[in-house]
């Protein structure tokens, strides 16, 4: 007779429903509209800051027609991977702006920014070479980093002597690369990229920048955590998503041509997926043409994020080393993060909780992203809202 061992254990999993049993369960809230400043949920409006669309081009008519156009002449799936059937001119013809964008030789687009990551940081070290990880890198990156046959050791957020101690243990002659967030996706802060870059050539390094939450926020025109610090042709690999500021999905990875020739014959996560769909291509090529023509989009970004958290730190929040669109507001428990986003849903804001394990449970924080499209009135009346249900929490004074 079948012991179904399996299904015993996943119903041991009880968080979820303990979560909803006390009414702070805030996950999986259906939205009704598409993803703007104002969202619908169960039929009423809610301000939207918890969403990644940074240039706010997610619902942008322009993207909207380049997409039905693709759909129409291409189809709604290339039915097959980019190695054999499904590469399109389009797909070379991004890769081609995109590797324009970010100053490198050449690039390849992948079905998702979690599929680059997983695929590009899997296949580059081999058994004697070294990954090392920033503490804080996206999850995406500590995929990868578990498929590799490389050895991973992580150095702590940010901490640039941490590394060297990491990088000084190294054998030299071994395949040593740095995988560092350009923008840490949960805290908003920056990577040290100077610093990084000093000790790449210092220790003979190579590094790759995740700028999933950076391109169209750092640096002229939107072009990434590199360009922002000068330091384009210091950094090895850039990788980007395209469901962030870009308002579609997918992502891509760019370097020299010898890397990404080895890449697209190598990376499994790229070889074994179905391409990126027609639509989502031409999506992303004219986000990227509206990005560079509309340099005024970045410039209220900024104006709204500088703003915001002046006023979220002069009423006793803690927005930690935040210097972006992305701006955490730590509640440092992960009982009262839930109660607290699904208190201000009911308010009308929509923000996103992140708590253990993707960070420790005395670092559990409220997210507040901001796009392009907010206004400052969206921002006051959210502020004003998320203020008085932190001091209900009893969060801040």
């Amino acid at each position: 007779m079948k012991s179904n061992l399996l299904k015993s254990r996943c119903a041991q999993y009880r968080a979820p429903q303990e979560a909803q049993a006390k009414g702070i369960y805030p996950y999986y809230k259906p939205i009704e509209s598409e993803q703007s400043t104002v969202v619908k949920i169960h039929g009423r409006d809610v301000l939207m800051f918890g969403s990644n669309s940074y240039l706010g081009l997610s619902n942008d008519p322009r993207l909207k027609e380049a997409a039905i156009a693709a759909v129409r002449k291409y189809g709604t799936s290339c039915s097959g991977s980019r190695f054999l059937n499904g590469t399109l001119d389009i797909h070379v013809a991004l890769e081609e702006k995109l590797a324009w964008l970010v100053g490198k030789e050449a690039a390849v687009c992948f079905s998702t920014g979690f599929q680059v990551n997983l695929g590009v940081v899997s296949a580059l070290c081999g058994h004697h070479d070294y990954l090392l990880l920033d503490s804080l890198d996206h999850a995406s990156i500590i995929e990868g980093s578990r498929l590799s046959f490389g050895r991973v050791w992580k150095y702590n957020h940010n901490d640039m002597d941490n590394l060297e101690s990491k990088l000084k243990q190294c054998h030299p002659d071994a395949i040593k690369l740095i995988v560092t967030d350009g923008v840490f996706s949960m805290e908003g802060d920056i990577v040290p990229l100077p610093e990084m870059v000093a000790l790449a050539e210092k220790y003979d390094a190579d590094i790759m920048v995740d700028d999933a939450h950076a391109l169209g926020v750092l640096g002229h025109q939107g072009r990434g955590t590199a360009d922002h610090f000068g330091l384009t042709d210091k950094v090895d690999l850039i990788m980007g998503t395209f469901s962030k500021s870009f308002g579609s999905l997918g992502g891509f990875i760019a370097a020299d041509f010898d890397v990404i020739n080895y890449l697209k014959h190598n990376a499994r996560s790229l070889i074994f997926s179905a391409s990126m769909p027609p639509a989502n291509v031409a999506a992303v090529s004219c986000a990227v043409d509206i990005m560079l023509s509309e340099p005024e989009r970045i410039q209220h970004l900024w104006d709204l994020s500088n703003y915001a958290r002046s006023q979220f730190q002069e009423r006793g929040f803690d927005t930690g080393h935040s210097e972006t669109p992305i701006i955490p507001l730590f509640v440092r428990n992960s009982e009262k993060s839930f109660w607290l986003c699904n208190r201000l849903l009911e308010d009308g804001v929509f923000v996103t909780p992140v708590i253990a394990p993707a960070v420790p449970d005395s670092d559990s924080l409220i997210r507040f992203a901001l796009m392009a499209t907010h206004t400052f009135a969206q921002v006051d009346e959210a502020i004003d809202k998320i203020t008085r249900a932190f001091r209900q929490a009893k969060v801040i004074a």
